[in-house]
């Protein structure tokens, strides 16, 4: 294990699955009028477990999408036309995610800093 994913630990991760998350939402969102398009998402919870336990037994983290298919999305009110995007919840998930992305941000920054610090002798 890196010197570096100890003193980050899952928060790069983190950060790259948000940025996967809003791929995946965005791409919803374009589609929102495609007759027959299912909506798709990823499980973050699952995800970052796995990593989280990757990083704990100090193994070679990674995060690999793969071993987490996208999940179809269940709407609350089915269209006509077999389209599964509702663009309100998209829009929901798409701004939560950004603010999880914001918050995984500010905490590897602290982080950063208090390195930054320590090595400065501060």
């Amino acid at each position: 294990m890196e010197p570096f994913d100890n003193a980050f630990g899952v928060h790069p991760y983190s950060m790259q699955l948000r940025l996967e998350r809003a791929e995946i939402i965005a791409g919803n969102l374009a589609n929102v009028d495609t007759p027959g398009f299912k909506a798709r998402d990823i499980d973050y919870n699952s995800v970052m477990q796995d990593v989280q336990q990757q990083v704990q037994m100090a193994s070679d983290a990674r995060l690999d999408m793969n071993e987490h298919p996208l999940m179809y999305r269940i709407p609350y009110q089915p269209a006509a036309d077999g389209n599964s995007v509702e663009l309100n919840v998209e829009q929901a998930n798409f701004a939560k995610n950004t603010m999880d992305f914001q918050t995984s941000l500010t905490f590897l920054n602290m982080k950063i800093n208090g390195l930054y610090s320590a090595i400065k002798g501060k």
